[in-house]
């Protein structure tokens, strides 16, 4: 079985990516060392510390930037937004993107099993990757980084927030224009560790399509989208 360490082609790739924000390789190393490697390397430390330290960070980063974007929100539209955007659903992506599964330095069951894939493990180790930046180069860098990954996944949640409840909002419109009810086709798609689902619906002549990790998101991310539609056109 191949063993992933510092110097593998995923390590390597990483430290180029991320070369904008930290230089300290043993400390990137760190936020990506998994309990279940330590087990099989005795002395080594867990990435748990950092992830520790990096949740804070991207609270705080996530939490600003709301407060400063949206004057107008209430307090609890903020609160909805920030889940979502430091959820692990959320935060698992961004780390793929990244190409951390391939760096992850995993025990050998946590290997078999998948973990490179796991949005648990991906989000773990991101926050992780924030709390080694902090330490590493500071406050602004750290903060940089944060807001460079969640700046899409913001913008992207906080237009829910202004639609609230999209698949009602369609619906009370279908009930204006006299349309009985709006339907939604849902397939899944991916492998069963990460699987996704696509909704469409159409409505006024507008196909919207979404996906998300469940049905209900889906059928509301298509949803949002005939509504911008129609809003768009003033239809």
């Amino acid at each position: 079985m191949r063993e992933i360490t510092s110097e593998s082609a995923g390590f390597q790739t990483l430290c180029v990516r991320l070369e904008r924000y930290i230089e300290d390789r043993s400390l990137l190393r760190l936020a990506l060392v998994h309990r279940s490697y330590c087990a099989e390397h005795a002395g080594q430390h867990s990435n748990e510390r950092l992830e520790f330290l990096g949740d804070s960070v991207l609270g705080f980063v996530v939490t600003d930037e709301l407060y400063r974007s949206f004057p107008d929100l209430r307090e609890g539209d903020l609160a909805r937004i920030r889940a979502d955007v430091v959820s692990a659903v959320a935060l698992a992506p961004l780390a793929s993107s990244l190409g951390v599964g391939e760096a992850l330095l995993l025990g050998r069951g946590e290997e078999h099993s998948g973990g490179r894939e796991k949005p648990s493990l991906l989000a773990d180790a991101l926050e992780a990757i924030m709390g080694a930046i902090l330490l590493a180069s500071g406050t602004e860098r750290a903060a940089a980084f944060v807001r460079e990954l969640t700046q899409a996944k913001i913008a992207e949640v906080s237009r829910r927030s202004v639609y609230g409840d999209a698949k009602n909002r369609l619906q009370e419109l279908a009930a204006k224009r006299h349309i009985e009810s709006v339907s939604y086709t849902v397939a899944e798609i991916g492998p069963d560790h990460q699987r996704r689902f696509v909704a469409e619906v159409t409505f006024a002549g507008v196909v919207g399509r979404g996906e998300g990790h469940s049905k209900k998101e889906a059928e509301r991310q298509a949803a949002i989208f005939v509504l911008e539609a129609l809003e768009h056109f003033g239809a």
